[in-house]
């Protein structure tokens, strides 16, 4: 009877213990937390190699816009790459393009712990609470790629989204130099979006000034979408009699959709069209002749640094030492930043320079070229 007992009790301690260190997952939203490891799924944190690294138990807190373009389900892969490099763990929310989403996900987040937080925001200016909650948690705040503004941001780093645009418009003067022009820009509450207006305008205006380019259209896509970049296209070619020799978009997305309008016209290819983000969609387009250019930024650089600084800031280590730091002001502060220019980094990719994507291991060559005969495909 004493056996039997006692066989009772283990088997019920057994039970407890197994309960009380299975996964537990407190996130909200419908995108589920993303921790890395060897198989491509859990956390970095948490495997093998990590105990060999100087992570400390550090855990970075990833708030992403939307996961549902290519360019940021990349930029995640990388981040946990180095994360798992380090032995830091990453934890990762997508708000599916809802800024309140965002908020809420983002302080779930800072409840579990996590030691600082990066944010890729839908909207610059709403996503302000989002430091004031972290910063009443002890939690510093990383702005990648997107300012957050008007709040005590602690860093920021991102490509100079001016420069984007400068880059975007002396393509197109360098192939249109004169005729009627579409300006499809991104999201108004995306301070980027304005950035690159910036630029563009930086080169284009001279020519405006002269009477070479006339802009008919001139518009922002809400939440970078494509469907409203397709209206604006549609309906420019409709008020237009089809006259136009540049639609100058500000990524890829809205390039895609501007592409889809002219081909309705039997335009596409005839018309000079810009782009950013190398997209494996617009790599295609550009080798088939439809897109004229995409700008090309080595993503790689900045999500490895992204995970580096935050790392650092864990440690309480002095970013501007580390870094190549300038300051960006949020309309609060002067907030140190991390700004690429570098013409290595970031440059015109077009159908004469494709090989360096396939080179950088940023998309493989039969992806890019397979809708073209193998025959063609460029040694």
């Amino acid at each position: 009877m004493k056996k039997r007992i006692l066989v009772v009790l283990l088997i019920a301690i057994m039970i407890i213990g197994v309960v009380a260190c299975g996964p537990s997952n407190t996130e909200t939203g419908d995108t589920p937390t993303s921790q890395p490891t060897d198989e491509g799924g859990s956390s970095a944190g948490g495997n093998d190699d990590a105990g060999t690294t100087d992570g400390g138990g550090i855990k970075i807190g990833v708030s992403f816009a939307t996961l549902q373009e290519e360019r940021w389900q990349t930029d995640l892969s990388i981040m946990e790459d180095k994360a798992k490099e380090l032995g830091v763990e990453i934890i990762s929310q997508s708000a599916n393009g809802d800024e309140n989403l965002q908020i809420s996900q983002a302080e779930n987040m800072i409840t579990q712990g996590i030691d600082v937080l990066v944010v890729i925001a839908q909207n610059g200016a709403a996503a302000a609470p989002i430091v004031e909650s972290a910063h009443n948690a002890g939690v510093p705040v990383i702005a990648y790629d997107r300012l957050i503004t008007d709040c005590d941001l602690d860093f920021y780093i991102t490509f100079d989204c001016t420069k984007v645009g400068e880059i975007q418009a002396q393509y197109a003067v360098d192939h249109a130099p004169k005729g009627n022009y579409f300006l499809i820009g991104g999201s108004p509450t995306d301070n980027n979006a304005h950035l690159m207006r910036n630029g563009q305008m930086n080169i284009l205006q001279p020519y405006i000034d002269s009477g070479d380019i006339k802009v008919v259209v001139d518009q922002w896509a809400t939440g970078w979408n494509p469907e409203e970049a397709l209206k604006y296209v549609e309906d420019g070619l409709s008020a237009n009699n089809n006259d136009v020799v540049s639609v100058v978009t500000s990524n890829d997305g809205c390039a895609g959709a501007a592409i889809q309008a002219l081909s309705e016209q039997g335009l596409a290819g005839d018309v000079v069209v810009t782009g950013l983000d190398a997209d494996l969609a617009a790599c295609q387009r550009i080798v088939e002749g439809t897109q004229s250019m995409t700008v090309y930024r080595r993503f790689a650089i900045v999500d490895n640094m992204t995970v580096e600084a935050a790392v650092a800031m864990a440690k309480g280590e002095d970013l501007s030492e580390l870094f190549d730091t300038t300051t960006v002001e949020n309309g609060q502060k002067d907030v140190l930043s991390v700004l690429m220019t570098s013409e290595e980094d970031m440059f015109p990719l077009t159908k004469d320079n494709m090989n360096i994507a396939i080179e950088d291991g940023w998309l493989p060559k039969e992806e890019i070229y397979k809708n073209i005969p193998e025959s063609e495909w460029p040694e």
